[in-house]
């Protein structure tokens, strides 16, 4: 007879708290509710409770429980909820859920489509792609994400879940996770989040005497009043309130036939009087003796193997055929003792974690010791080389049989996994426990060495200091060995900003080699030195850091191409680039080249794109185009390179905001924002703060840029490579459609002055271009041209600057045709290029030349809603001209009236203009130097208001109304 409660007793405030949770979920007012008890308290029947009211409003519902044999596995629990929605449907198709794909993938390997994450993914990562699909999942009806068991959870788990709490607000998604109050992270997870009010936390009480009446009642089928008084005294007594105890001596009675059911009801037949804690000790084992030995023994080794098994580690260990597994665990599953997992197939579960504890009572320390080690022989003829989690599960093993350098030798592999496979703290904690269990063993040497790796990967750079400190005395590791690990150091400090500590770790590194490896071995370490020389760190200073860093490039390109060493190799080319930039974009072109041969040739993905994304930009520098970065872009979404995708996407939102699309800018760097805040990616939160900076400044609104400025500042962005764009791109360019050239030039004159002791890799921020044209309108003569000022961006600065000095000098056809010029040049820049027709028309007023008239009426049409400084210096400086001013130019009277009357704007109708031909979007945008996305949006716009049923109708309607422009 099922001896359980079919209703969930004495509850009720525990139920409508969920019931609310649910309800905020499916009204994407998402949140966390913790439920936290002892064992036995009724935290998974409130659970499963949850997940069936979910499932019946409709509701996704993802469950994974943690596992309890001790095993640091890392995201367990998350894999297996993500595998309880989604084994059936098929991995995640949605395109929002494109670059977390491959991050995806390392939880769930079926979900591998050719590409998976390079190299080791952030914790941070993780989370973020797990809300991203928590999201995507509950979009329509909410979604419900049930964690089981947190007190066993590993440390990865943790670290997601506690990401989740504080970011799943605003989203439609409720996460319950249930937990012991043990003194453990868990537990300090739950309590700081109740704290900060990030969630609930729920803390379930023994059952009243009252409740533990009706729920006997409840198990055995009855009203209350027909329980016997002396049950429902005896369950009140012994019970201690837990549920489940209740039930289990509630069970042993009915079992011990002293409580029978007749047509008088239920009547007790003897004696009542049962122990309560060793009652369910006895009533487990007396349960499974009854399965017969070979069930009972069965049972015994499952539970040494965990709460937790499947059939086929189970058929390993004892060696039983199928029909006879089958047999037993259906006997146990009908003596309560074992249930199905639902979530994983050919999974099973004790009911209780009490049933595996009081049959782990039942046997000795030896015989314990003895199953462990049977069991950990029969995995590994089972499995050679335990791929997967069997080397953490064997090392467990190994140490309950005692076998304590067996179990630290696969702990100390497990730690190595879990490092490739992002599980960094788990990866320390594995290596530890090795380190502990090998010590005054050689094999420690190999621990010693990996474990720093883990510690700097893991953001606990000094204790990876500290510890190599003593490896090549106390480790065990050859001079080259060690010698290696102080450059892996050195580059992590350098990463980090410990400049100190990364200058010292490369004199360590060198002190070794120069005892002891040849030139391959020092390649690594070249790269690093030379990053370093090139920031001014290595003594170096002026022109000379530009040589040093250029040298030890040079060899290091040299020693690694010819090891073999593609990493270096690429790193190499990468510094290379970085000086050749100082010289040209041409030189910089070919390093990267080299960069993508090596990526393509050598499977690289993510240095193919860092070699795309500095092309891109180089590209950009030249032309005013962005092809290359779009390239980036896509190749960036299908690795699931999170922060090398911001890094991408803000490099092209920038580029955005100097074309004029300012909307599309904002809207990408402020996603970037949020999400590079939540991945906790500091340097591109200052791109995308400065972006939003520069997209205020080139719109004049002053308040915003000095907020995102400011805000910059604070993320320590005062003492990064980006200052020179805080004057060049935002303070100076707000100045000057504010009308205060001085203090534009002021702003210019402080980048110059940065320029002058720091590295300055940006040719774009006013040195070869603005500041030059400034100057010379300012009645300076036409400085000596840079290289830097045939960039397209410096380029229409220089060119306005000769067209005013040519103009000053009465050569107005001269100063005509360089006004022509820099007019092209500008094409791509709208802010930019009527901020010159505003500035050259001044000087061409006052010395009689070109068509000042016409430039200053574009100008203050543009800048009219943006910019009302610069509109109305345009209109005064129209009217000393003497030229009519009464009404503005809109351009409307460009539009055809049809069109005009269907509400078409003027840069729709300039959409319209170019649709004759049947252009791809993509060569719409590159025509108006507007993004493709801007394009899309106005030829949608232009097939509604035209009425239009598709694009290619729009096209035909556009070329019988009117031919596309030519050019």
């Amino acid at each position: 007879m099922q001896i359980t409660s079919p209703v969930v007793i004495g509850r009720g405030a525990e139920l409508a708290l969920l019931d609310r949770g649910l309800a905020a979920a499916r009204d994407r007012r998402g949140g966390t509710l913790f439920l936290i008890g002892e064992a036995g308290i009724g935290k998974s029947r409130l659970a499963a409770e949850c997940a069936a009211r979910a499932g019946a409003a409709g509701m996704p519902v993802l469950r994974g429980r943690s596992g309890t044999s001790g095993l640091a596995m890392p995201f367990r629990p998350v894999t297996e909820a993500l595998l309880s929605y989604f084994r059936l449907l098929g991995p995640p198709r949605d395109p929002e859920l494109a670059p977390y794909r491959p991050v995806l993938a390392r939880l769930v390997p079926d979900w591998r489509d050719g590409t998976v994450a390079d190299g080791p993914v952030t914790l941070i990562e993780v989370a973020e792609a797990v809300l991203r699909l928590l999201a995507v999942a509950g979009r329509d009806t909410g979604c419900l994400l049930v964690i089981e068991d947190l007190h066993d959870a590993d440390a990865e788990t943790l670290a997601v879940l506690d990401y989740l709490v504080d970011n799943v607000a605003g989203l439609p998604v409720l996460i319950l996770a249930t937990l012991r109050p043990d003194p453990v992270r868990a537990a300090d997870l739950a309590r700081d989040a109740a704290r900060r009010r990030s969630a609930v936390l729920s803390e379930l009480s023994g059952f009243t005497p009252e409740q533990v009446r009706q729920m006997a009642a409840a198990c055995l089928g009855v009203d209350r009043g027909a329980l016997p008084g002396t049950v429902g005294d005896h369950l009140v007594q012994h019970g201690d309130g837990s549920p489940f105890v209740v039930e289990e001596i509630l069970r042993g009675m009915v079992a011990a036939n002293v409580l029978r059911t007749g047509p008088a009801g239920w009547r007790v037949f003897g004696d009542l009087d049962i122990e309560v804690p060793v009652t369910v000790v006895r009533s487990v084992a007396r349960r499974a003796h009854r399965l017969g030995a070979q069930g009972g023994e069965l049972l015994q080794v499952a539970a040494v193997l965990g709460r937790r098994f499947d059939l086929a580690e189970l058929r390993t260990v004892t060696g039983l055929d199928d029909r006879s597994l089958i047999a037993h665990l259906r006997a146990a599953i009908d003596g309560h003792l074992v249930t199905p997992s639902g979530s994983v197939a050919d999974s099973y579960e004790f009911r209780h974690a009490l049933i595996a504890d009081a049959l782990l009572a039942s046997l000795t320390p030896t015989e314990r010791a003895a199953i462990a080690r049977r069991a950990a022989d029969a995995v590994e003829r089972a499995h050679p080389g335990l791929p997967g989690d069997w080397g953490q599960r064997v090392a467990t093993l190994r140490l309950a049989s005692g076998d304590l350098a067996g179990a630290g030798l696969l702990f100390a592999r497990a730690g190595d996994a879990a490092l490739a496979a992002g599980g960094l703290t788990s990866a320390v904690g594995l290596l530890e426990r090795a380190r502990e269990l090998l010590t005054g063993r050689p094999e420690l040497t190999d621990v010693l060495e990996s474990l720093p790796h883990a510690l700097a990967e893991a953001g606990q750079l000094d204790r990876a200091l500290a510890l190599i400190d003593q490896l090549p005395v106390t480790g065990g590791l050859s001079h080259a060995r060690a010698a290696a690990l102080h450059t892996r150091m050195a580059w992590w400090a350098a990463s980090a900003g410990r400049v100190a500590d990364g200058v010292a770790q490369v004199a360590l590194a060198r002190t070794l080699l120069g005892r002891a490896g040849g030139a391959e071995q020092t390649a690594a370490l070249d790269v690093v030195e030379g990053e370093l020389t090139l920031n001014g760190h290595m003594g170096a200073t002026g022109p000379d850091r530009l040589v040093r860093a250029e040298e030890l490039a040079t060899r290091a390109v040299g020693a690694a191409e010819a090891a073999g060493q593609h990493v270096v190799a690429c790193q190499s080319w990468q510094l290379l680039s970085k000086v050749a930039r100082l010289r040209g974009t041409g030189e910089a072109d070919a390093c990267l080249e080299r960069v993508l041969d090596i990526a393509e040739t050598h499977g690289l993905p993510v240095w193919h794109i860092h070699a795309l994304t500095l092309l891109g930009g180089n590209e950009f520098l030249r032309t005013g185009h962005s092809h290359q970065l779009e390239r980036a872009l896509k190749a960036a979404r299908g690795i699931g390179e999170i922060s090398l995708l911001h890094t991408v996407e803000v490099s092209l939102a920038r580029i955005w905001a100097l074309r004029g699309d300012h909307a599309d800018a904002r809207e990408v760097a402020e996603r970037c924002l949020a999400s590079s805040t939540r991945l906790r990616h500091v340097d591109n939160q200052r791109m995308a703060l400065l972006t939003l900076a520069v997209v205020a400044a080139h719109q004049g609104q002053r308040r915003e840029m000095d907020r995102a400025l400011a805000e910059f500042g604070r993320r320590g962005g005062t003492g990064s490579m980006h200052v020179p764009v805080v004057f060049g791109h935002c303070r100076a360019f707000c100045a000057l459609l504010e009308e205060d050239r001085d203090r534009a030039v002021a702003e210019l004159g402080e980048s110059l002055a940065w320029s002058r002791t720091n590295l300055n890799i940006f040719p774009l921020d006013g040195r070869f271009g603005l500041r030059p044209f400034l100057r010379v309108l300012a009645g300076h003569a036409p400085a000596e041209e840079d290289p830097a000022g045939q960039l397209r961006w410096n380029r229409q600065f220089v060119l306005f600057a000769q067209a005013v000095s040519l103009g000053r000098a009465g050569r107005a056809a001269e100063a005509t045709a360089a006004m022509t010029a820099a007019r092209e040049a500008a094409r791509p820049f709208p802010v930019a290029h009527h901020l010159g027709l505003r500035l050259v028309a001044e000087d061409a007023v006052a010395h009689g030349w070109g068509d000042p008239e016409g430039w200053l009426r574009a100008a203050e049409q543009y800048f009219h809603p943006t910019a009302p400084a610069v509109a109305a210096a345009c209109r005064g400086l129209l009217r000393r001209a003497g030229a009519n001013v009464g009404q503005r130019r809109s351009g409307t009277g460009k539009v055809p009236a049809v069109l005009r009357d269907g509400g078409v704007t003027v840069r729709e109708y300039e959409v319209f203009r170019l649709l004759g031909s049947a252009p791809a979007n993509r060569e719409i945008a590159e025509r108006l130097f507007i993004s493709p996305r801007t394009a899309e949006k106005h030829v949608a716009s232009l097939i509604a208001k035209t009425g239009q049923p598709n694009r290619a109708a729009l096209c035909d309607y556009a070329a019988h109304l009117q031919p596309p422009p030519a050019g």
